[in-house]
């Protein structure tokens, strides 16, 4: 039963001239001190989620991205300021690209953010989807088979740092301690300094694909699914929930998933979409040539797959495949709880922010959401 609400911004600017018709998204270019914008974007979001009860903001890592849609490159640090403009509100990272870290470093950070703040940053990680990033810093993307075994000692390597008081590491890409010589012995073993406070760390991770559910499961990762249409969804969900079990971690269906869908409310649901088609194609833009159109056609195919559609997806295809939920509050309530029944463990529903909506707007969206939609759950 759903009683978690989170919300995904991925760090866009207030993008001009949006649409399918508007400036395309390779044209973009903005100054220094626009791309500054989003730094307190996030922290008027956070506050309005601070004062409204939801319980997570989701900030997403990013380099180079002078086109404006992502321009976070720190996730940890962010967290971190804005659990001091904030009373309660917890700050995901979703996600700490690991390629782009040495995993010890990402540790250590993380460690301190989580004593400082008493438990208040979430840790999440990926594998990196952008070449322009993963490649620019000298780990492997356009080579999937090394980024994901690379991604998977990174891992290894993250999780001895969390829960082993002292360790050693040999494997392909690291090696931590080598064996050098400090203060007259030959080192063997090290200690991360600090370790978190908070044991053990739960760690969120996208779930892209059967190989990277099988490795979420063998590690313990919780999952994260968010703007998937309807069947893509529940095979996810599925498989998760199957191979958690396999590799001895049950869980009941659709526990330790964070389910992400696009809002928008309005007086019907005709102007809710009609309000929201131009961030929404917007958004679309940027994503679709990464592949992020998750949804099935009439034969359960994905789309980009062999003679399944590869197209812009529109906005009412989106909310046929109950990926966006638009119109009034009690229309959106119905439409999350005919996905929360499918689920007996689903506890974790998250708002996906359009990146073409203005922050105001979608503050107004938040405070909407949050006394007509969240309160219909949290008060059950």
């Amino acid at each position: 039963m759903i009683k978690n609400f989170h919300v995904l911004y991925v760090g866009q600017i207030e993008l001009d001239n949006i649409g399918l018709k508007g400036t395309p998204a390779n044209d973009r270019r903005y100054s220094d001190e626009r791309l500054r914008e989003a730094f307190f974007t996030a922290r008027d979001v956070a506050q309005t989620m601070d004062e409204c009860g939801f319980d997570v903001l989701w900030t997403a890592e990013h380099h180079f991205q002078r086109e404006g849609y992502e321009v976070f490159p720190n996730l940890v640090q962010l967290g971190l300021w804005l659990a001091t403009q904030t009373k309660r509100l917890k700050f995901g990272c979703g996600f700490n690209v690991l390629p782009m870290w040495h995993p010890i470093r990402l540790a250590e950070d993380y460690a301190m953010a989580d004593i400082v703040t008493d438990g208040r940053v979430v840790m999440g990680v990926g594998r990196g989807y952008h070449t322009r990033e993963v490649e620019s810093f000298g780990a492997p993307l356009l080579d999937s088979d090394k980024n994901r075994d690379l991604f998977e000692e990174q891992l290894q390597l993250l999780l001895k740092c969390f829960n082993e008081p002292e360790f050693h590491h040999k494997g392909r890409f690291y090696e931590a301690p080598p064996p050098v010589e400090y203060r007259g012995y030959t080192v063997k073993d090290i200690t991360c300094v600090p370790r978190p406070k908070h044991l053990p760390v739960d760690i969120y991770m996208p779930i892209a694909s059967g190989k990277t559910i099988e490795l979420m499961a063998k590690y313990g990762l919780k999952a994260m699914v968010t703007l998937n249409g309807e069947k893509i969804l529940d095979d996810v969900v599925r498989q998760y929930h199957t191979a958690c079990a396999k590799h001895g971690r049950p869980k009941q269906l659709g526990q330790d998933v964070i389910w992400g869908a696009g809002v928008y409310l309005g007086a019907s649901e005709a102007e809710a979409m009609r309000k929201l088609e131009p961030a929404h194609d917007e958004r679309f833009k940027w994503f679709a040539p990464f592949g992020f159109v998750r949804y099935a056609d009439e034969h359960g195919r994905t789309w980009g797959s062999p003679g399944a559609p590869a197209s812009v997806p529109t906005l009412a295809e989106g909310v046929k495949q109950k990926a966006w939920f638009c119109g009034p509050a009690k229309h959106v309530i119905d439409g999350i709880k005919s996905i929360e029944a499918k689920y007996p463990g689903l506890e974790d529903f998250m708002i996906h922010w359009a990146e073409g909506l203005g922050p105001k707007e979608f503050q107004e969206q938040l405070r909407w959401f949050a006394k007509d939609v969240m309160l219909a759950f949290k008060n059950r």
